[in-house]
């Protein structure tokens, strides 16, 4: 007899959606879970942390407000570190009480400690005093996140030169800061410090950012971000950091530049937390980034072992790791379930937001697919022109046959609440006469699709 129908490693919303799915199934279901209080990365050092940071400094500095009083207006003129993670610890504590109640209430056992595996099936537990346990299971599920990569070489020191993790730990807000990694954490942490007033230097050796979305999505953050004084060094690579005598840095490229700055964070990716998983036990072999690979229903070499959310790459969402732990349940338990990746939406907390769903041009273009686009500046909207927004647009992709929305592309504020509307029509084979049609709410930004659609429809007509 095993102890468990299904064991889960990591409390994020990953493993909480896997174990819970599987209590709803009448099926016995715990979690191993290393930490103190459960939430995993996402509550603790990822998106609850950074998307409250993001929403603290919005608030603060009174950034939504300067389309109407000016680049200099605030609301608080003196803005502190503590001003920030007063609020941060206040969410995330919610947040972990909400995670915890929903446990319990479906019935899934929390069990703290370190989990490894001894085989296939049974799992050693060593708590914080250092004592064992061995837990059973007929499935097991690997939802352990990730954590932050540390370049050999980099002069790490948790003050003057962090990881992503670390930006959470400084102890004042920097006057200038150089970002090292242009992805979709770089990017955030970076245009939100900008909001703050922080001089800010993106270095990244590829010659341009978030390559997965939309060029004209990229092309208006990238103009954004360069008129808020965002020092972009795309194509440089960095040789060295220096940590001065006075506590500053000065981080060297290979082409001879050279930024100077009070802060430096390394943001170059993040490596899947299995390393203490003592994978080989159990027949599993992680890549040389610490992630696992896994089939279309999540399943590892090891067929009653499964894997999701940021451990197996790409995405890499909260939102997505949920519903893959949920699918990973599902298909271990043998019940019926049922999802549509191909129409995920993808978030990037931002300022301002982007978020997509579906094709992007250089795919279409890529795959042959013949398409128009329709475009709205969000300034067009009468509840831009209330709100005072000055940036941001929404773009929508139609194929040429069949007017069917095929991708959904959003830069501005609201962009991640926006795409939603994109996303149930897309579930829904819906065309470009839906949104010819269709009545919004006015004023609303909503109303950028219908303005959207309407370009795409002359330009298509």
């Amino acid at each position: 007899m095993s102890d468990y129908d299904l064991a889960v490693i990591g409390s994020g919303p990953g493993g909480q959606r896997a174990a819970i799915q599987a209590a709803k199934l009448g099926k016995r279901a715990a979690i191993i879970e290393r930490l103190e209080l459960v939430g995993g990365v996402t509550a603790h050092t990822g998106t609850i942390p950074s998307k409250t940071l993001r929403e603290a400094v919005m608030f603060l500095s009174g950034w939504r407000q300067r389309g109407f009083y000016g680049q200099g207006y605030r609301v608080k003129s003196d803005i502190t570190i503590d001003d920030l993670l007063y609020r941060l610890q206040a969410t995330v504590g919610r947040q972990t009480e909400v995670v915890q109640h929903q446990l319990t209430r479906n019935g899934v056992t929390v069990i703290r400690g370190r989990a490894q595996f001894a085989d296939d099936h049974s799992l050693t537990i060593t708590d914080s005093l250092g004592e064992t346990r061995t837990l059973r299971a007929r499935h097991i599920i690997v939802a352990t996140g990730t954590v932050p990569a540390r370049p050999a070489g980099l002069p790490f020191d948790d003050k003057a030169v962090i990881d992503s993790d670390g930006i959470l730990d400084v102890d004042c807000i920097p006057r200038s800061m150089t970002i090292i990694g242009a992805g979709v954490i770089g990017v955030e942490y970076a245009t939100i410090f900008s909001a703050l007033d922080t001089k800010i230097t993106l270095i990244d050796g590829r010659p341009s950012m978030l390559d997965f979305v939309d060029t004209d999505i990229v092309d208006e953050l990238r103009h954004n971000m360069q008129n808020r004084g965002i020092l972009l060094r795309l194509g440089e690579d960095v040789s060295g950091i220096e940590i001065t005598s006075d506590g500053d840095t000065v981080t060297r490229m290979t082409s001879g530049k050279q930024v100077r700055s009070e802060l430096v964070m390394v943001a170059a990716g993040r490596l899947g937390a299995t390393a203490e998983l003592n994978l080989d036990a159990a027949g599993l072999t992680a890549d040389d980034r610490g992630r696992l690979a896994v089939n279309d229903h999540y399943q590892t070499s090891v067929p009653h072992i499964y894997a999701v959310g940021d451990v197996i790459g790409f995405p890499a969402l909260a939102s997505t790791s949920a519903e893959q732990g949920r699918l990973a349940a599902c298909h271990a338990l043998e019940a019926s379930c049922h999802s549509e990746p191909e129409y995920f939406p993808f978030g990037i907390y931002a300022v301002p937001e982007i978020s997509i769903v579906g094709k992007t041009e250089q795919q279409l273009r890529k795959e042959g697919t013949a398409y128009d686009t329709g475009i709205c500046r969000l300034r067009e909207t009468a509840r831009g022109q209330i709100q005072g927004t000055s940036e941001g647009l929404l773009k929508l992709i139609f194929g040429i046959e069949d007017r069917k929305l095929l991708g959904v592309h959003i830069v501005g504020e609201g962009a991640t609440e926006l795409i939603h509307i994109g996303q149930a029509v897309m579930a829904h084979a819906g065309t470009l006469d839906y949104f010819v049609s269709a009545v919004f709410n006015y004023p609303t930004l909503a109303e950028a699709y219908k303005i959207a659609a309407l370009n795409a429809w002359n330009r298509m007509s």
